[in-house]
């Protein structure tokens, strides 16, 4: 889509004054909520993706030169904050029945529910993340007079890391607790931590540090081996002690699947009873005080806020999930409609309108300070190869742009002057003083190849069709934001176009280069300024009235791209907000029949999905993407991007080739993913912002840069490098030459000359490379 760069004048009434202040509020809370998104996508990969809870396998044996042998050959149960280490161990014919990595909402509620049937008590080393999961169970486990011990907060080896994350680890999990059950624990078992004998120099660091932070270490005297799955039978003969010795055992209620547990602990709580042992805690069996104890106010809202951040960083996680899907989905889908859909077009394409349309034609310039591009404009007009009046409405320039064209004294060309009141009053004078019921409006900053305006026209032998879109390309491609612009308009627009011209529901004939029955714009009333986006909107109204508005592919013009940042930012940040406020005018075709409901629910409902949905969702894959490399498997997220990227590369090449371009500036597209694609959702999320927040935008002209010139007649535009597609322009020389050779020989019409073979075959062209851009 382009738009004209007139401005539009401030106005009173039932709209109110047009207000101009950029908003503000929209970015500082986005901001914000990129930092919250942020923060709890941080707390999940470090929660869940730092550590994360593991089988118990056996690690490679360490050095323990430094281990007090009253560690290694002492009780299960240490205290080392003094200089002399205690242990203890349970008593004789006692075990003190432990499960690890916990709770888990399917295994821990039915682990209970055995225990309750054989009156059973059991310690319970909980996990810091799964305490925040699931806190009911944690509470359960209390209230059914189970005891509760700390296993660090992710699962992670204390003895490998460093003395400030073992005291997080330790705090975050006392601090999930106190938010919990409103209670904190003295006993610790760290993960992957096993007998006395099998304490290394780490583990002993770790656990001196724990000594002095108030814990007893509690370490295992018989593993069921459960965490291997070798089978019920052996789990229950490895649980049962061989003599009358007090036992510590190792069990797990999370951490995978625990069936083999389940089904084990019903048999050995019997074979322990008839063996003689009563079943306890660790307290219980050891004789130690009590383990538990309040948690002052302070923790307790400290791990009710540490719960909260959890449970809403894991949701975060959840719906960025769900909408990377959605925008996956999205993306495909649109990959597909517009590939099928622009094969179809092709086949369309090879039969004929109708009789050929000779008829001429009343070409419209709106011009608004174009004085850089606008003889280029006119003079690339007046060689078209079908007959042609050209009416160009001066919108009050301050730079002479019409004076420029009056002094031209170009034959079949008229400059009407008004008071500057918007591209879509000058457009309607233009309208008004045509002499021809073919109409085509061309922005100012754009030049016709010879034959765009008979390719243009043809489609209106079929008397249905109303409006005819063109096809605009970037004429200045040199630089990366030149070829994404182009790849842009090539990949993007150009695709789309084909699509909705099959389905019958064109939502914009662009201002750049489109042509309109003059009876079709009578009944729509002219050029409506309700938006910003005028050709957006005329184009709706007349789908909506029951003309079909149509794509020619061949119909080519050049025009400028913005070629800075803050240029391209104000040309889309207009677009996309007048867009939206002509997608909200003619809602109304949603629940319409005919035209204009396949323009409300084809048309309408693509341009949601798939040009303000799938934007708005762009930043979830960028996120996401930053998050997989950090916290998850980095090849295969790169393997996904590089996916999405061949999807691409594949549309592009496609598009390319219908459009008759070289592949050359797809090079860039992998650049593209990482600037241009977020200035165009960006764009998206400001407008709106801007429509929500019931703001009006003023017009903001494009800067012209004067790097058009007419293009050569023919088909073959090969720049000096070799590049396909470009057009080859008029060398200084000839332009002096054109200036003074429009002959009097030529047809006469209206009292202007209408040019039909022009300029003439011998001119030597200079093939100065430009580039290409679509509306």
């Amino acid at each position: 889509m382009t738009r004209a760069h007139t401005r539009r004048p401030r106005r009173r009434g039932h709209r109110g004054v047009v207000r101009s202040v950029p908003l503000r509020t929209h970015w500082l809370l986005l901001t914000m909520l990129v930092l919250t998104l942020s923060a709890a996508l941080v707390i999940q990969g470090y929660t869940h993706h730092m550590a994360g809870i593991g089988d118990d396998a056996a690690r490679p044996a360490g050095a323990s030169d430094r281990v007090p042998s009253a560690v290694s050959d002492g009780g299960p149960v240490v205290d080392g904050s003094s200089h002399t280490v205690r242990t203890a161990g349970p008593r004789a014919r006692t075990i003190a029945l432990t499960f690890d990595d916990g709770p888990d909402p399917r295994w821990t509620p039915k682990i209970l529910d055995v225990l309750r049937r054989h009156h059973a008590h059991a310690t319970f080393f909980v996990v810091g993340t799964q305490i925040a999961a699931h806190p009911e169970i944690v509470r359960r486990i209390l209230a059914e007079g189970h005891e509760i011990g700390v296993h660090s907060f992710t699962h992670a080896d204390l003895g490998t890391l460093p003395q400030w994350q073992r005291s997080l680890e330790l705090r975050q999990t006392q601090l999930a607790l106190a938010g919990a059950t409103g209670t904190t624990s003295s006993l610790l078992r760290p993960p992957y931590s096993s007998k006395n004998a099998a304490v290394t120099n780490q583990d002993w660091s770790a656990i001196r540090a724990a000594s002095g932070d108030g814990y007893l270490t509690v370490l295992s005297t018989l593993d069921s081996g459960d965490w291997r799955r070798p089978g019920v039978d052996r789990i229950v003969a490895d649980s049962v002690p061989r003599g009358t010795a007090g036992q510590i055992l190792l069990m797990h209620d999370g951490g995978g699947d625990r069936s083999q547990t389940l089904k084990a602990l019903d048999p050995l709580l019997s074979a322990l009873a008839d063996r003689g042992f009563s079943v306890t805690t660790v307290s219980g069996a050891v004789r130690l005080p009590q383990s538990t104890r309040p948690a002052t106010t302070g923790d307790h809202w400290l791990g009710l806020g540490l719960i909260g951040a959890l449970t809403g960083s894991a949701w975060a996680l959840r719906i960025l999930g769900w909408l990377l899907y959605a925008a996956g989905a999205l993306a495909l889908l649109r990959a597909a409609a517009v590939m099928v859909a622009a094969r179809r077009h092709v086949r369309t394409r090879e039969v004929p309108w109708g009789p050929p349309v000779t008829v001429p034609v009343s070409v419209i310039v709106p011009a608004y300070n174009e004085s850089a591009g606008i003889e280029a404009a006119v003079r690339s007009l007046l060689a078209s190869d079908h007959p042609v009046e050209i009416v160009v409405v001066d919108d009050g320039s301050t730079d002479g742009t019409a004076d420029l064209v009056e002094s031209l004294r170009l034959p079949s060309v008229r400059v009407i002057r008004q008071a500057n009141a918007g591209k879509p009053a000058a457009l309607n004078t233009g309208i008004a003083a045509a002499s021809y019921d073919l109409l085509v409006m061309v922005d100012g900053d754009t030049v016709f190849e010879p034959d765009a305006v008979r390719r243009l026209v043809q489609p209106f032998a079929d008397p249905r069709v109303g409006a005819v879109s063109g096809n605009a390309k970037v004429i200045n491609r040199r630089g990366l934001l030149g070829r994404w612009q182009h790849i842009e308009y090539v990949v993007g627009f150009n695709l789309d176009r084909r699509l909705f011209d099959l389905a019958e529901c064109m939502p914009t004939v662009p201002g750049a280069v489109g042509a309109f029955r003059r009876d079709a714009l009578v009944r729509a009333g002219g050029v409506s300024d309700d938006t910003l986006a005028e050709d957006t909107d005329l184009t709706m109204t007349l789908c909506r009235a029951g003309w079909r508005a149509v794509y020619q592919e061949d119909a080519i013009a050049w025009t400028e791209a913005p070629a800075s940042l803050g240029a391209l930012w104000r040309q889309r940040y207009r677009w996309c907000y007048g867009t939206l406020q002509a997608m909200w005018k003619h809602r109304g075709a949603l629940l319409q029949t005919g035209a204009a409901g396949k323009l409300g629910r084809r048309g309408l409902l693509y341009l949601m999905l798939f040009q303000v949905l799938l934007p708005l969702l762009a930043p979830v894959v960028d996120v996401f993407a930053v998050y997989g490399l950090v916290f998850l498997d980095p090849v295969r997220i790169v393997g996904l991007w590089l996916g999405f990227l061949a999807l691409q590369t594949v549309m592009g090449l496609y598009a390319f080739r219908l459009d008759g371009e070289r592949a050359g500036p797809l090079w860039s597209l992998p650049l593209q993913q990482f600037v241009y694609r977020q200035l165009m959702y960006l764009v998206v999320i400001q407008s709106v912002a801007t429509a929500l927040a019931g703001s009006r935008l003023r017009w903001q002209r494009m800067e012209r840069y004067g790097s058009l010139s007419v293009p050569a007649p023919g088909s073959d535009r090969q720049a000096p490098d070799g590049t396909a597609g470009s057009p080859t322009l008029l060398a200084d020389s000839w332009v002096e030459e054109a200036r003074a050779s429009h002959s009097a020989d030529v047809p006469q019409l209206h009292g202007g000359a209408l040019p039909r073979a022009y300029p003439p075959s011998d001119v030597t062209w200079d093939a100065t490379w430009g580039g290409r851009q679509g509306p």
